[in-house]
């Protein structure tokens, strides 16, 4: 059934498509669907959300079994992935909406572990499914610098390409359900830590005087060569990682540790919050407490891969 269906869903530029989650990027791509000219059905838990879309086209279902019924195609944009079966499992519990046939595409962030349950829940509903992860603020949905990460069953991804591609370039990553949401939250651990370092630096600088407002254009600078840093020679760290190597020929564990003393330390005295620098000492110090010192920083892989 579920193949019979999928194989009458066209490619076709014009084919609707349901959004059910109407946050900030839900909205962002009701509208990016709507201006590529899919007619766009949309669901949202508070109804006043979709006042903005509606107006520029997009039609307000009712229920959300109503939305399903509306489209093969129904993306997903909400808070996790309990929000999905708390909407889901509803609509076809209490209409005679059904999910057989349609393809789910959840774009919400949780872990890779329930995303590969929600594969299997999709499957007993004998609807396709594929994990998504939007690597763009809502405002970039749609531009050519958006990009998607995706994994699931690849023909699943080119029946709907028409229609994905519209939100941001789709890398497809696999047929694991886990594997785009993995990248996903890989990207975040990234970005995360980075905005809190961001932050700690510049709380420091301002016990100084020196206000956010001089402080953050020199951060960034220094985030921003992180990436070109990393690229350059022989710091590029990717395939003497994958080979297990750490050579310490310009930076070592045992550098970036009294580096990451020495932070911890300006930290203390300046009645900072220590949870972020200490957790960056921590892994310098074990590397250099299991004997590897005069190895490369890429050492602390380990005990990130095996923690204490």
């Amino acid at each position: 059934m579920n193949e019979q269906r999928s194989h009458t869903t066209s490619q076709d530029s014009h084919s609707p498509v349901t959004v059910i989650g109407l946050g900030p990027m839900g909205q962002a791509m009701t509208r990016t669907l709507l201006a590529a000219g899919h007619p766009v059905t949309v669901w949202n838990r508070t109804a006043s959300r979709a006042d903005g879309v509606v107006a520029a086209g997009a039609t307000l279902a009712a229920t959300p079994g109503a939305a399903v019924e509306a489209s093969d195609l129904v993306i997903l944009s909400l808070t996790d992935y309990q929000a999905m079966y708390d909407i889901l499992d509803t609509a076809t519990a209490t209409s005679t909406a059904s999910l057989a046939g349609r393809t789910l595409v959840n774009l919400s962030s949780d872990t890779p572990d329930r995303s590969r349950e929600a594969a299997t829940w999709a499957a007993g509903h004998d609807a396709a499914f594929l994990t998504g992860g939007v690597m763009v603020p809502a405002p970039m949905v749609g531009t050519e610098a958006a990009y998607v990460y995706y994994s699931g069953h690849a023909p699943v991804l080119e029946r709907h390409m028409a229609a994905l591609a519209l939100l941001g370039t789709p890398k497809h990553l696999g047929e694991d359900p886990g594997l785009a949401q993995m990248m996903y939250q890989a990207q975040l651990a990234v970005f995360l830590t980075t905005l809190s370092g961001l932050m700690h630096a510049t709380a420091m600088l301002g016990t100084a005087g020196i206000k956010a407002e001089e402080a953050l254009p020199e951060l960034l600078s220094s985030a921003d060569s992180i990436g070109d840093i990393l690229r350059a020679g022989e710091e590029h760290p990717g395939a003497a990682l994958d080979a297990g190597e750490h050579p310490g020929d310009l930076s070592t564990v045992t550098m970036m540790g009294a580096t990451s003393d020495h932070i911890v330390e300006t930290s203390t005295s300046l009645g900072l919050d220590l949870a972020l620098p200490l957790a960056v000492q921590a892994h310098y110090r074990r590397a250099i407490e299991n004997g590897h010192g005069s190895d490369n920083w890429t050492r602390i892989i380990d005990s990130i891969r095996g923690p204490r």
